[in-house]
């Protein structure tokens, strides 16, 4: 009895082992980050991302799937956590927008740029506007077009790529 015993809690202590490992690490490399948002790297200004064909990322996204709480794919509303909320609000931005690049596994998607209610000058772009106070209950952002309002924008609207809804959806953010 004891030799079978001993042999089954040989066999069974290294399969927990290796489950543990697996659930641990294998389970969140091998899908990749997801949906994140980064600055550029080299922090490119708004008017020159357009010819602009190529565009490294910053090493670390200022939003990261583990940041979003919720998406709302209706109105392209990001509820945040408090952290990640703060840190936007604390985003330095200039009156000419702040590049950013939506991204799903590193690979970019689209574009667009933060923006502060302080600018006089309009953009055509995917806009984030700049929370011009932190406030610890009202943690959302919005995708938005144009600004200072969608009339300002031009072209096709990005938001609703097939990858990043995908992204979302898998994460369990999609409202």
């Amino acid at each position: 009895m004891k030799r079978i015993s001993g042999y089954i809690l040989g066999k069974l202590i290294p399969l927990v082992m290796v489950s543990v490992i697996l659930m641990f690490s294998g389970c969140t490399t091998s899908k990749g980050e997801g949906f994140a948002i980064y600055l550029t790297r080299e922090d490119i200004p708004v008017a020159r991302m357009p010819v602009l064909s190529h565009v490294e990322i910053a090493k670390q996204p200022v939003i990261s799937i583990i940041d979003v709480i919720e998406y709302d794919e209706k109105t392209h509303e990001m509820l945040l956590t408090p952290s990640a909320y703060e840190r936007i609000s604390k985003l330095e931005v200039p009156v000419s927008g702040r590049s950013f690049v939506v991204c799903v596994n590193r690979s970019p998607i689209y574009w667009g740029a933060f923006w502060t209610l302080l600018s006089s000058i309009p953009f055509d772009g995917v806009v984030i506007l700049k929370p011009v106070v932190y406030e610890e209950d009202g943690n959302s952002i919005w995708l938005n077009l144009g600004y200072p309002s969608q009339q300002f924008f031009t072209g096709e609207d990005p938001r609703l790529n097939a990858e990043v809804m995908k992204s979302l959806e898998q994460a369990g953010k999609l409202k």
